[in-house]
């Protein structure tokens, strides 16, 4: 029988309402997202590029990709974000990347100033690559608030920050160290500038548990309705910065950031496995993790139009598969790009992602 317009369209009102309010039930590490690795990142200058390129190819290849800004990113649907940051708490460290002196730029760096003001800076390699969407840290979270309020409702967007130190570079120049009070200073440019009441944190997670692995596992993590609009911050680090960022907050109590802390430890909630063949990711995914692998590095998977990390990071229910091709690369001759059979950004999770 064929139903009347009027009956139809309530039918499909019901239908969209049912899958909504489904959808708004998942927990938060049953879907699986694309996102950007190194997302705030514009090319390197193209004369830089061949100056350096000259001296050591293979290297130079795989820095040879950028981004489209991180709003139209978002726009497009990707729902994680790399971003790199440096300390600089005197301001002006990075102000005048020496690899300038190598070559003339196409254009005026830091027109605005910006990178002479004390504060965390964004961009991916000291001296070599370091045009960016978002010079400084504060000036990015601003930029997410303000499309975060534009777009109520969004689904949660994963966030793995990278703080950077280490020793000096080819050209001379150290990095500032990060210390516990710097730590300290990136959580509370994040809440200032985002909002406590924009953060998926560990506190929030851990809940009544006596430890963040223990909630984790069992199935503590918000469901997208409580996390709508919100930011999931996820410390790139398992080195001595990690454990920095660890000290004196026991299963991160306090903390705005996740950290890559080993399974079994009390702050063990969200990782990375960079490899998306590891097959020890389904498991981790079963067990309650959040997992970030790749789908590609390096621009080799773009430069030989090889799918298979991406088809494995699919099947591995990893939660965040970040790309450096959302969009096929302008910089050399490639078809290769990175989304779900649907041309979205967002899926239910494959593994775990079919009971609530």
């Amino acid at each position: 029988m064929k139903l009347p317009i009027t009956a139809f369209t309530a039918l499909l009102a019901v239908a969209s309402f049912t899958a909504h309010a489904q959808d708004d039930n998942t927990k938060l590490n049953k879907i699986q997202v694309i996102g950007s690795h190194n997302s705030y990142k514009i090319g390197i200058e193209p004369a830089l590029y061949k100056v350096l390129a000259a001296k050591d190819s293979t290297a130079m290849k795989g820095l040879q990709y950028d981004h489209i800004s991180i709003i139209d990113q978002l726009n497009m649907g990707l729902r994680n974000l790399e971003i790199d940051i440096y300390a600089d708490s005197k301001g002006g460290k990075y102000a005048h990347p020496k690899g300038l002196d190598l070559a003339k730029a196409d254009k005026t760096y830091d027109t605005n100033g910006e990178m002479n003001k004390p504060g965390f800076k964004v961009f991916h390699v000291t001296d070599v690559d370091f045009w960016s969407w978002t010079p400084t840290f504060e000036g990015c979270l601003q930029q997410l608030k303000a499309w975060s309020d534009a777009n109520p409702g969004h689904v949660p967007i994963f966030i793995t920050l990278e703080p950077k130190d280490g020793d000096a570079n080819r050209f001379g120049t150290t990095p500032e160290a990060f210390t516990t009070q710097l730590f300290d200073e990136v959580d509370a440019v994040i809440k200032k500038n985002l909002g406590e009441n924009k953060l998926i944190t560990p506190d929030m997670v851990r809940g009544k548990y006596k430890t963040l692995e223990e909630a984790v596992i069992a199935g503590n993590w918000p469901t997208l309705k409580q996390a709508k609009g919100k930011f999931f911050f996820l410390l790139d680090n398992s080195d001595k910065k990690m454990e920095l960022y660890m000290k004196d907050h026991p299963s991160l109590k306090g903390r705005v950031a996740f950290v890559n802390a080993k399974p079994g430890t009390p702050e063990a909630a969200a990782m990375f496995r960079n490899n998306s063949k590891d097959a020890a990711i389904p498991d981790l995914v079963k067990k309650g993790y959040i997992i970030r692998t790749r789908a590609d590095s390096d621009t080799k998977e773009a430069r030989a139009n090889d799918y298979s990390h991406f088809t494995a990071a699919k099947n591995s229910g990893a939660q965040i598969i970040t790309t450096d091709y959302y969009k096929p690369s302008q910089l050399f001759k490639s078809n290769y790009s990175v989304k779900f059979d649907d041309g979205k950004y967002v899926r239910p999770n494959p593994v775990n992602g079919t009971k609530k």
